[in-house]
């Protein structure tokens, strides 16, 4: 399996389970799955290594793609729990509202709304971490 972001190689190796978010909810994939292309949405990934813990990743809009028992995410960005700046994650929730608040054109305010999901959701990973 690969997770891919935009700026970094997050994970390479064998993996027993993943979880993506997707627009139908969350996506399991086991071994021997069938070859398929789905879209992911912001949300919380999941995977466990062989025999390992299960480890959460807070990742944005992309794909995942399944091909020969070979998984493929790409992401525009993925972060783990102890990676994310939550000060940061909070000012960048609230600029995104501020700017869907000024609605200055229909693309402004969806970017706004693409960026709001993705800091929501990372706050929302990084609060996971403490359950």
């Amino acid at each position: 399996m690969h997770i891919l972001a935009a700026d970094n190689v997050l994970f390479q190796g064998p993996c027993e389970s993943l979880i993506v978010p997707t627009v139908e909810g969350q996506y399991g994939i086991l071994a021997d799955h069938s070859n398929t292309i789905s879209a992911v949405i912001p949300g919380m990934l999941t995977y466990r290594e062989p025999g390992g813990e299960k480890q959460i990743v807070a990742v944005s809009a992309g794909l995942v793609k399944i091909e020969d028992n070979d998984v493929l995410v790409l992401v525009d960005s993925a972060e783990r729990p102890e990676d994310i700046d939550v000060n940061r994650a909070k000012r960048e929730a609230d600029e995104a509202r501020e700017a869907m608040l000024q609605k200055h054109s229909i693309r402004e305010y969806r970017t706004a709304q693409g960026n709001l999901a993705r800091a929501i959701n990372r706050l929302r990973v990084k609060a996971s971490m403490h359950e």
